[in-house]
């Protein structure tokens, strides 16, 4: 089995589409451990709402494909609509950042995921999750790669969060 991360971000029904993407990975995969909730202003966006993000790590033996064909059934099954412009607002956006090891494209993918060290909200909520653990190809642990990190603009805030009867987030 293989440590999977993905990140999950909504800026529509952010609370309720977190809800349900939790609730489907606990659901299909084993060891399921979240980050906190991030509200983050929008990256790239013209205008539009504040996303909620996160990083949530599962053990899967599950191909790339198989894993990224769930993450796009789950993000069609809740409103996304595919062709969607890529800085639009969105019901749930579920991103693959890691499988394993694995480095360079598979069926179609490429791991590590680019914006791991581009977006505060990724970067900075699996550097929570998992600070020890080292970004495939490069070798350096996700914490030494946020305090190296320069958000510049990029302004995210944890927020109070509860998801299956236990809070997994609040504010610092």
């Amino acid at each position: 089995m293989a440590l999977v991360t993905v990140s999950i971000g909504s800026n529509i029904e952010r609370e309720h589409h977190v809800h349900v993407c939790l609730d489907a990975l606990a659901t299909s995969f084993e060891g399921l451990r979240v980050s906190r909730v991030f509200e983050s202003e929008p990256v790239g966006f013209e205008d539009g709402r504040n996303f909620y993000n996160l990083v949530a790590a599962f053990e899967s033996d599950a191909s790339v494909g198989e894993l990224q064909a769930w993450c796009k059934r789950l993000e069609f099954a809740n409103g996304r609509r595919e062709g969607s412009p890529k800085f639009s607002p969105r019901t749930l956006d579920v991103d693959l950042l890691t499988v394993g090891e694995l480095t360079g494209e598979h069926d179609g993918v490429s791991l590590p995921r680019g914006e791991i060290t581009h977006h505060a909200f990724v970067l900075q909520p699996l550097a929570e999750l998992l600070p020890e653990a080292r970004l495939p190809g490069s070798g350096e642990t996700y914490a030494a790669l946020w305090r190296r990190f320069e958000a510049g603009d990029q302004r995210l805030w944890p927020v109070a969060f509860s998801w299956a009867g236990r809070r997994i987030s609040s504010p610092d």
